[in-house]
This record gives structure tokens, sequence and C-alpha cells, in this order.
């Protein structure tokens, strides 16, 4: 018998994951895959989404892997700052510096700060060496404060659909492993 693979919840952060971005991609070719929904994804409320967030997490028969881009790395950080973490696994992709007026729009303002806890769960922070939306080495700093393993992804913008991923099989290999984890 296969044993049981953890939910996978796509968690898009601000004006959610269009239909070329490799979120989109992969819930298209994996339907077991849960989109979080938020009611606004152009003004995001912080309390809101955090509690999208946190139904869509209690509703996983079993804690799920979260698979989270730019403003919604911080949402899954308050997250595990407030509820400690019951989750699979993390991957989270091209976080975006909330605390940086030069980095971010005021839309995301409400989520500051970036909370800096440790994961309890296995996660991966994949940044790139030129995302207008965060310094290289602050996702780094983000990636060591939250205990995560630490990947380059070379220089391919905001790692969305402006990038022209198409399905990410890089990303990909990354969830497969986080996927895999005991």
């Amino acid at each position: 018998m296969q044993p049981l693979r953890p939910p996978v919840l796509i968690v898009p952060g601000l004006g959610n994951s269009g239909p070329e971005h490799w979120q989109t991609r992969w819930q298209q070719q994996n339907p077991d895959f849960i989109r979080v929904e938020q009611a606004d994804w152009d003004r995001p409320d912080h309390a809101d989404w955090l509690n999208r967030l946190d139904a869509a997490i209690r509703a996983c028969p079993t804690p799920p892997l979260v698979v989270a881009h730019s403003l919604a790395c911080a949402l899954v950080a308050h997250w595990i700052a407030r509820h400690g973490g019951n989750l699979h696994g993390a991957l989270l992709v091209a976080p975006a510096d909330i605390d940086s007026d030069s980095h971010t729009p005021p839309e995301t303002r409400g989520f500051r700060p970036m909370p800096l806890v440790r994961f309890a769960c296995p996660t991966i922070v994949v940044a790139s060496r030129n995302d207008p939306y965060v310094d290289f080495s602050r996702a780094q700093h983000f990636a060591h404060c939250w205990g995560a393993r630490f990947v380059d992804a070379g220089a391919c913008g905001h790692i969305n659909s402006s990038s022209n991923l198409g399905d990410w099989p890089f990303g990909a290999a990354l969830l497969a492993e986080l996927n895999t984890v005991e």
C-alpha cells in the first residue's frame, strides 16, 4: 500500500497567481492541490488572510505541505508565529520583504514586521538574485531565521509568470523532495 502523501496547499501572494504562474499550472496538473482563496487579492487584510490560511490548514486531514509565493511567505511565517506550526513542510518561493518600503507596495504594510521564527517543519526558501521585491541577502536572512534550506534560483526575477518558467520543473523537484520527507 502506497503511503498517503500530505495535502498540498497553494498559497498565492498579492494579486493571486494568474493562469501562466507556476502555482496555477501545478494546481491544474494536480487537481488534489488546494488553493487557499482570499476575499481580496489586491487589498490584503492581514487578519482575514491569516484566518483563511488557518481554516485551510485545519481542514486538512493530515498536516499539509504549503507552497507559498511572495507575500504569502510572510503570511505562512505569521501563521507559524501564532500557531507554532503543524505542517508537513513549507516551500517558500520569492519571499517579499514586507519590511522594506523600497521593495514592496503599500498594500503589504499590514503584514509587518516579518516574523523571524524558526519553523518546526522541513522548509525550503527559494530566491532569485534579481528579485525586485527582496534583496538576495535579505532572503538568505529569512531562510536562516526560519531554519530553512536556502536555494539560489539564479537570476529569474520574482519567480512568477513574468519569469517565463512555465511549469517550473526545478521548483516541482523541490516540492517532491519535501513531499517525501517523513
